[in-house]
């Protein structure tokens, strides 16, 4: 007990660790530059290398030189800087097929280069995109996450993910409480839904049982005219044979010809004929029918009525009387 009390003790003292031993860098420290001084006696190696150009960029390259060799003899090109480093990621071998890295790299890249300028934001790095490489310049923090969005934008995880969770720790190491903590529980979590469409394979084998023997030999030519008998025949007769064969088929042919011909020829069948309904008896009234009639004679197709008429002339006699 006392010796399992003891390991677990020190067990304990390795794990926890007091603050006051733990290395701390205080803010705004930065590493002393690089200088001149630093080295007095120069590079011990020297690197070279060779390209080939076209003759006529030749006039091109003889104006440039002076420009490039004056950048570099002042140190004006921030790759020479202390605190920042450059990193080249080969993304030609991530992808096999052409067409899906064309996709995936265009979708790194985003529509007029927002993708690309989100992340150059929030790693503080440079970033191009040409060919088969991409090639990042900036602080090591910076690249680190460069090469991890660059990766998993291969691997068809869309970098908007990585997007957010750069975002969202950028906007977590503002606060001095939770630059301690586990980051873990404020981090989204993305699951892929690439799901298989087909779940059950077209083409199914089936398994045959297993058997020692081999299958059996396919009968030839010779034994198959021996059980009909075409064997022992002459040729003569064998040739009558296959005519008469020939011949039938030619006949059965003919005959299926003849009644697809025929069925263009043969009346559809008719929709059976609707029987007429039995019309309804209805009680008419003949005394009326008959002051109808009567009404009609006396009253001519648009002319008016024999009141109106009797009207009219009264009318008129008293208009001559006055």
């Amino acid at each position: 007990m006392a010796a399992a009390a003891a390991t677990g003790g020190k067990k304990r003292r390795k794990d926890e660790v007091d603050e006051s031993e733990l290395l701390t860098v205080p803010e705004g420290w930065k590493e002393a530059p690089f200088t001149k001084e630093d080295n007095v006696h120069g590079l011990l190696e020297e690197s070279s290398f060779a390209t080939l150009f076209p003759k006529y960029r030749e006039a091109y390259l003889k104006e440039c030189w002076p420009l490039v060799q004056n950048a570099l003899s002042d140190y004006a090109v921030r790759i020479f800087q202390d605190d920042v480093a450059c990193d080249i990621i080969k993304i030609g071998s991530l992808v096999r097929n052409r067409e899906r890295l064309v996709k995936r790299r265009m979708r790194l890249i985003g529509p007029k280069g927002s993708t690309l300028k989100a992340l150059e934001l929030l790693t503080n790095c440079y970033i191009m995109v040409q060919g088969n490489t991409v090639s990042a310049l900036g602080p090591y923090s910076g690249l680190k996450e460069a090469r991890k969005v660059v990766i998993d934008t291969m691997k068809n995880i869309h970098p908007i993910y990585n997007i957010k969770t750069l975002m969202i720790k950028r906007e977590l190491a503002k606060d001095e409480e939770l630059r301690i903590q586990n980051w873990e529980r404020f981090l989204p979590t993305f699951k892929s839904k690439n799901l298989s469409k087909r779940k059950v394979p077209k083409k199914r084998r089936i398994k045959k049982e297993y058997t020692p023997f081999p299958p059996p030999q396919p009968e030839s030519k010779v034994d198959q005219e021996l059980a009909t008998g075409e064997y022992f025949l002459k040729e003569k007769d064998k040739r009558k044979i296959k005519l008469h064969e020939t011949k039938a088929k030619g006949a059965e042919a003919t005959a299926r010809r003849k009644e697809e011909r025929n069925k263009a020829f043969i009346p559809p069948k008719e929709k059976p004929m609707v029987k007429a309904k039995k019309a309804v008896e209805t009680k008419v009234d003949i005394q009326v029918l008959k002051e109808k009639v009567k009404a009609a004679k006396k009253k001519k197709l648009g002319a008016p009525a024999a009141e109106e008429v009797a009207q009219k002339m009264a009318q008129r006699e008293k208009k001559k009387k006055k």
